[in-house]
């Protein structure tokens, strides 16, 4: 994952829980990198270790780390570094998970090297939607919730989300159903 991912983890942690816990999650971690680089690549392992170390240091479920973590990324990160491209993913909740499969897209122009996700949508209503992710990355459906809470946040609504499929379960990819 790119620099940008471990540096909105200690930014999370920092707003938080100060920086004292961040040095401590650091240093829990065992990842040696004193500063990232948001344009430069990094091994998965070590946005996996530092989301390990949190959990462990906060003393709170992996789960709840990720989610947390997917609601910043919305909220904080990409309305702060991407907020042209959040703001023309649409005008409401339904429009931006409508254009989700191309956001990425457009992405890979600003990171060349990203492995993307995949998402596909399914409309079953006005305000119901099925949510495929596919991912060669294990273990990031609690982040992928805590995206989808934080894109109702950002469109002022109160999703409810239910995990249907997972690969966890065996399935070949999860699939969140969204309504509001």
């Amino acid at each position: 994952m790119y620099g940008i991912v471990n540096r909105a983890i200690e930014d999370l942690i920092v707003h938080h829980h100060g920086q004292a816990k961040w040095d401590a999650v650091k240093a829990r971690s065992g990842v040696d990198i004193e500063f990232f680089l948001s344009n430069e690549p990094y091994d998965d392992a070590v946005t996996f270790q530092l989301a390990m170390a949190a959990s462990e240091e906060l003393n709170q479920p992996l789960s709840e780390i990720l989610i947390a973590f997917g609601e910043w990324w919305v909220l904080k990160t990409g309305m702060e570094k991407y907020g042209g491209l959040m703001h023309a993913g649409g005008d409401n909740l339904r429009e931006f998970l409508l254009n989700l499969p191309m956001f990425h897209n457009r992405i890979m122009l600003i990171y060349p090297k990203l492995t993307p996700p995949e998402f596909r949508v399914e409309s079953l209503g006005d305000r119901l939607m099925d949510v495929h992710y596919y991912s060669e990355r294990d273990g990031l459906q609690d982040f992928v919730y805590g995206l989808l809470q934080g894109l109702g946040k950002m469109y002022q609504v109160h999703p409810s989300i239910t995990l249907l499929q997972s690969r966890n379960a065996g399935a070949t990819h999860e699939v969140f159903r969204i309504s509001w």
